[in-house]
């Protein structure tokens, strides 16, 4: 079996930005920075069978490119008990648009729709036990995060391999965007 998610990445050059939010919080799991990513949709657990109809299905889907800014941090979860921290992205209707036909493009692959309502980020940490004043400074002192825009001109198909250190993505395929207008 293999587990899916479709995403786009980040580039190379916003990662160490990215990296230095790290920290000051007990108890995070910091994300390695070569696996920042922003899901467009989750897959979970497929077979070969499954996998290659969901490849088929996103070398279909035709979409202009844009450009995407990240914006301030986050949390998931409750205030006493967060369960993650994140970066935001900056609203942009070309990304909710991406994450339509994907998530409809997996649909047609006999894939669940995706019934929560999307809320882009780039995961920073995922938290365990994480004193809920030390997740409350990080998120005020981290606030006023702002990217610049960079382009998105493809998305991917990763997949997750689950080990004792974590997750680890791999790229399977890649999927271009049109040029953005």
């Amino acid at each position: 079996m293999l587990r899916l998610f479709v995403a786009i990445a980040i580039p190379a050059a916003l990662r160490p930005r990215l990296s230095l939010l790290q920290g000051g919080v007990p108890g995070a799991r910091w994300t390695n920075p070569a696996d920042f990513h922003l899901t467009l949709r989750f897959v979970g657990e497929v077979d070969t069978l499954e996998a290659e109809e969901i490849d088929q299905a996103l070398h279909a889907l035709a979409a202009p490119g844009f450009s995407l800014a990240l914006d301030g941090v986050g949390q998931f979860g409750t205030k006493r008990a967060a369960s993650t921290l994140w970066a935001g992205v900056a609203a942009e209707p070309a990304l909710n648009f991406l994450h339509a036909k994907v998530d409809r493009a997996l649909v047609a692959t006999g894939q669940p729709p995706d019934d929560r309502s999307y809320a882009p980020h780039v995961t920073l940490a995922r938290l365990r036990q994480s004193p809920a004043e030390r997740v409350e400074r990080w998120l005020l002192e981290h606030a006023p995060f702002r990217a610049e825009p960079f382009p998105v001109d493809a998305f991917h198909l990763y997949q997750s391999h689950v080990g004792r250190e974590g997750a680890v993505y791999e790229i399977l395929e890649s999927y271009p965007l049109a040029p953005a207008a």
